[in-house]
């Protein structure tokens, strides 16, 4: 069985901050395999399902995120499943907005839900998938602020398909391996943009593009 877990605080005036979006990716992998997440249990909201044949349990813990780890640790031994079958959503400020990191393995960084999980699990060697929220803090603005506020209304497309992504990603990890995952969804920003930039130089099938003036003049 895999455990797929996204954090995030329960609650209501939590449900559209920039630190449940692990929330919403686990809910549109319920939405997609007709799993209910209704049952509180180790401390958490589960549900049990499959995806191609392979057993997974959807987790969204209670404990609110500074203590993530307790619920997942309470899973994981109930189970008896291996630290590597255990998978993580979760925001991050390190990464602009809308952009998505996956990993096998790693330290917690700056996030303490991250960091509760290493705790109580005394492991850091399970996948994780970083969804970027960060980039639109402004001067003076404290972290707990910004990662309890919103989304800007220009950034919500692109958020929500980063999620869509990281739902994808859990899947593929499950089905595939985290390898495949990794290979089909990290592109840096970088690699993007040189993507785009290549894509608008290059025509379109059927498209006849005019030569620039200089280049007209060296072929003459």
């Amino acid at each position: 069985m895999y455990i797929i877990a996204g954090l995030g605080n329960p609650g209501r005036q939590y449900e559209n901050t920039k630190h449940n979006v692990g929330f919403w990716a686990v809910d549109l992998l319920a939405d997609a395999h007709d799993i209910k997440i209704q049952k509180l249990k180790f401390k958490a909201l589960v549900g049990e399902g499959s995806f191609s044949g392979q057993k997974v349990l959807l987790v969204k813990p209670q404990t609110y995120m500074n203590a993530s780890g307790e619920s997942l640790r309470e899973i994981l031994a109930f189970y008896k499943e291996p630290v590597e079958h255990l998978i993580v959503i979760y925001d991050d400020i390190d990464l602009e907005m809308g952009d998505l990191r996956i990993r096998a393995s790693g330290s917690a960084g700056t996030h303490n839900g991250m960091r509760s999980i290493v705790y109580q699990l005394g492991d850091d060697r399970f996948p994780r998938i970083r969804i970027g929220t960060g980039g639109a803090r402004h001067d003076g603005q404290d972290l707990i602020g910004y990662v309890m506020g919103g989304f800007p209304k220009d950034r919500v497309e692109a958020v929500e398909k980063a999620i869509e992504t990281a739902a994808k990603a859990a899947e593929t990890i499950v089905t595939d391996g985290i390898d495949r995952a990794m290979n089909r969804y990290n592109v840096k920003p970088k690699r993007r943009k040189k993507m785009k930039e290549t894509a608008a130089a290059e025509p379109a099938p059927g498209e006849v593009r005019e030569q620039p003036l200089e280049e007209r003049k060296q072929t003459e």
